[in-house]
């Protein structure tokens, strides 16, 4: 079995497809074609699949252009030999980047047809009657110029849809205002179907019209509109017929082998239309040929689709096949369910598989895909039965020195030099490969990367890779060949590679954040795994937390038993990772890890600060507000990089106890390093000044964009949207908005629910379910262990109830908000509900109000007021 395709020339592909789609003209020309009949077999489209990365993407665009597009074919690739046919191409992008639903499927179709130029009645009739059920009062022409439709596919859809309503209204002789009343022109047009009128013989010939017509006009119903799609194409006159030519790519997005919904309706889109083609591109191939899936998917079998069917051991060609009815192609390696496959038919005993599923797992998991290695696993079970010994998963455990011998056979001295230094990379460029392999040109290089186990992504940071199991092979086989490497040499070259890696953080530019994490993710994992010193890491490791972005860094999995920390390398990664992954874990969780990291004594003393000081953060959130002081004043007084930070802490705290007259006196020293504008609104926005909070978070919003820091800017806006939220202010919903902008380039999980809070406050003492919503989020704050956010969204909730004036409900909110802050803590937001709710307080106030109690009452109480106000003349209107 051959090694994958580098996949550098399509044509082989590009000859594929087309032979397939000249078979597909010559069918649907034929007299005997009937695009209504439903029982036939079908042989309508192509697939191309393999694993990630290797172009199937490029390769459907590609596809589509050159359709399209004489010009557009690649100079390599020979013109299709289709006869006089009007290709009309449309691709459609399944990827979940571009948030596919089944009716934009739809849509997308039906916009390309468009260019033909004239209405298709029977499926726009349908269409419309559908679209007006399932989004009352959302044009569809609006939805189209939403979602980027429109732009792309031009909009002449709503136009013909109109036009083919009034024709068959002024069919029917319905009045003239009846022209857009769907449900009108649809009734009175399936009843002229079933009693056969003369006036509607354009329409009477299809079949199924009426039917479709008067089915629930859901989601199922649409899937079956294609089947007027098809029968409107085959009556188009000759002179003017397209044969539409349908591109689905990214088909593995859609699903797994268990959940096939979505499939389920794209396998009967391209059943219903068979006079289209279509490409579809993904990682597996399509199992509509097995009927074991009966039941979950509407048609299979071999019967059903013949160019579908397993006839053999799957293979990657290399060459365009001999010509048979086979509909897929593999490109590149195996997906994992394709090495199961491979490995459940490569040995039968009495047609059932030889190899178990355990093996199989193992083998196909270790494989990467790759063939080859494939190969090797079966000769490997071979042999172990043929020497008595019943096979096991873990006798497959197992890296093989042959597939060394394979990959270096053909190489030189320097490229086989060059390959063993970048394998220690999970990526690299020229300039990292030969940096790491200490030569001083890049021939090696050069000629290295063009090796078929080389694999490119042309728009990565660093855009070659080793074949995963290449890689892990190199690194980890018993290296019998005559230049191996020793111990030493492997050392040397790591402290080569770490460099490297070092110097082009510091030649790049300061905000880029791309390249800053690329550089800690793997030079994390080269010094944690040669056990060298942090050097570099430790101010790339203070330039990551400076811009609170928390992106996750998952350097690859340490060589170490799993969970030791014998390194300062492994400390950092602990660090950083605990840091990063503190926006989904609960704080305790955080607070733990961090314990661990200090307690191991193995970070030096500034990056040990860090740990004590994030520990002491995640303590405040958890309430465990002692322990965090504490924290704070051993990191403050220590006067490293982040006393300013821990001052705001103490800061914070003394907000926390009420002490806003000490919290505002200790804000005014902070400066930019310890966020001075937002402790200012912190203290502001409690005291019902929301203005002056809110201007003092759009000032440190301001002042972060200007240093560069998109995550203090995201916290920023995240609380002034909140502060707002509270008022009648009309630009509110720009502010969360903005809020939301900002977030999408951060990981931020307390200020992402600010926001969300804030999108409550907004709707409060309407009746938009506010109440469910705020139920809703409590559940998934609960689990955070964010103290303070629970706390704040029992505020909003308990705003909502003062507006409306509901008593009952404000003393449940009041009584909630005394359990979490029954430590002293936020005590102060059970007297703002008691100011919202115009209520004499229960228990005299312990907070030290800036300008009174009553003041701070009087403005809390106003903007409940001024909603209600709002809300009741809103009313009126």
């Amino acid at each position: 079995m051959g090694t994958a395709e580098a996949f550098t020339n399509r044509q082989a592909q590009w000859e594929f497809a087309v032979a397939a789609l000249a078979e597909h003209l010559r069918h649907v020309n034929n007299p005997a074609f009937d695009p209504e009949d439903l029982e036939v077999a079908r042989d309508n489209v192509v697939v191309f699949h393999g694993i990630g990365g290797i172009g199937k993407s490029t390769l459907s665009r590609k596809f589509e252009a050159s359709l399209a597009d004489p010009t557009q074919r690649p100079t390599q690739w020979r013109a299709p030999v289709l006869g006089r046919v009007r290709i009309l191409p449309v691709r459609i992008d399944l990827a979940r980047s571009a948030s596919p639903d089944f009716e934009k499927v739809v849509l997308s179709v039906r916009l390309a047809l468009a260019a033909i130029g004239q209405p298709l009645p029977a499926f726009d009739l349908a269409l419309r009657r559908y679209w007006e059920h399932q989004h009352p009062g959302d044009p569809l022409e609006d939805y189209l110029n939403r979602g980027g439709l429109g732009a792309r596919f031009g909009k002449a859809l709503p136009q013909q849809m109109q036009s083919a309503l009034s024709d068959v209204a002024q069919t029917l002789l319905l009045p003239g205002t009846v022209g857009s009343a769907i449900g009108q022109v649809t009734g009175a047009l399936v009843g002229a179907l079933r009693e056969r009128r003369q006036t509607v013989r354009a329409l009477a010939g299809c079949a199924r019209l009426a039917d479709l017509l008067e089915s629930e006009p859901d989601l199922d119903s649409l899937s079956y509109y294609p089947h007027l799609l098809a029968w409107e194409l085959a009556r188009i006159p000759v002179a003017k017929r397209v044969t539409p030519v349908i591109l689905l790519d990214a088909f593995e997005e859609i699903g797994d082998r268990t959940h096939r919904d979505f499939e389920r309706l794209l396998q009967r889109l391209v059943w219903l239309m068979p006079n289209a083609f279509f490409v579809i591109t993904g990682r597996s191939r399509l199992q509509w040929s097995d009927e074991a899936l009966q039941g979950q998917l509407d048609y299979t079998g071999p019967t059903a689709w013949p160019g579908l069917a397993a006839r053999d051991i799957p293979h990657a060609r290399t060459e365009f096949p001999a010509p048979s009815r086979d509909r897929q192609m593999l490109i590149g390696d195996f997906s994992f369910e394709d090495c199961d496959d491979y490995l459940a038919r490569r040995l039968t005993a009495d047609g059932h598989p030889l190899i178990g599923d355990s093996i199989r797992r193992v083998i196909g998991q270790r494989s990467h895909g790759l063939p080859l290695y494939l190969d090797l696993g079966v000769m490997r079970f071979l042999e172990l039965r043929r020497s008595g010994h019943t096979p096991q998963p873990r006798d497959f455990d197992h890296d093989f020195p042959a597939l060394i011998a394979r990959t270096l056979s053909d190489l030189t001295a320097p490229e086989r030099h060059v390959l063993r230094s970048v394998s220690l990379f999970s990526s690299f460029d020229l300039a990292l490969a030969t940096r790491a392999a200490g030569l001083p040109q890049q021939a090696s290089a050069l000629r290295l990367v063009e090796r078929p186990f080389v694999r490119e992504t042309p728009f990565g940071l660093w855009p070659f890779h080793l074949h995963a199991l290449i890689r892990a092979t190199i690194r980890g086989a018993d290296d019998q060949t005559d230049d191996r490497w020793s111990a030493a040499d492997w050392q040397q070259a790591a402290s080569r590679a770490f460099a490297a890696l070092g110097e082009q953080w510091r030649d790049g530019s300061d905000r880029d954040r791309l390249l800053l994490v690329g550089c800690l993710r793997q030079g994390l994992a080269i010094a944690r795994d040669y056990r060298l010193d942090l050097g570099w890491l430790v101010e790339a490791a203070w330039t990551y937390v400076g811009d609170s972005v928390w992106e996750p860094l998952y350097p690859a999995a340490s060589t170490e038993e799993e969970g030791a920390t014998a390194t300062a390398a492994d400390a950092l990664v602990e660090l950083i990772s605990a840091l990063a992954r503190r926006q989904h874990e609960n704080r305790a969780r955080t607070v733990e890890r961090l314990v661990a990291v200090t307690d191991s004594g193995l970070l030096p003393a500034e990056l040990s600060e860090m740990a004590v000081y994030y520990r002491a953060k995640a303590q405040r959130d958890l309430g465990h507000t002692e322990e965090s002081r504490q924290g704070m004043q051993v990191v403050a007084v220590g006067g490293g990089r982040l006393a300013a930070n821990a001052r705001r802490g103490l800061a914070h705290l003394s907000r926390l106890a009420g002490d806003f007259p000490t919290a505002l006196e200790a804000a005014e020293r902070l400066g930019w390093e310890g966020r001075h504008h937002r402790v200012v609104g912190d203290v502001h926005w409690v005291q019902g000044t929301v203005h002056l909070a809110a201007q003092a978070f759009g000032a440190a919003r301001a002042e972060a964009e200007e240093h560069g820091k998109t995550g203090e800017a995201a916290m920023a806006q995240a609380m002034r949207a909140f502060t707002l939220a509270f008022t009648t202010d009309p630009t509110i919903d720009d502010e969360i908005d903005l809020g939301e902008r900002l977030l999408s380039q951060a990981d931020l999980r307390a200020a992402t629910l600010d926001v969300r809070i804030a999108a409550l406050l907004r709707d409060a003492g309407t009746n938009t379910g506010v109440e469910d919503r705020a139920q809703a989020l409590a559940v998934e704050v609960s689990t955070s262990g964010l103290l303070f956010v629970q706390a704040k969204l029992e505020l909003a909730r308990a705003f909502h109830h003062a507006v409306r004036d509901d008593q009952s409900d404000v003393a449940s909110s009041i009584s909630r908000l005394h359990e979490l802050t029954r430590e002293g803590y936020y005590a102060y937001y059970v007297d703002i509900v008691h100011f919202m709710a115009d209520l004499a307080l229960d228990t005299r106030s312990h907070a030290r109000w800036l300008d009174g109690q009553q003041r701070v009452r009087q403005r809390w109480r106003n903007m409940v007021v001024d909603r209600s106000a709002l809300l009741t003349s809103r009313l009126a209107t």
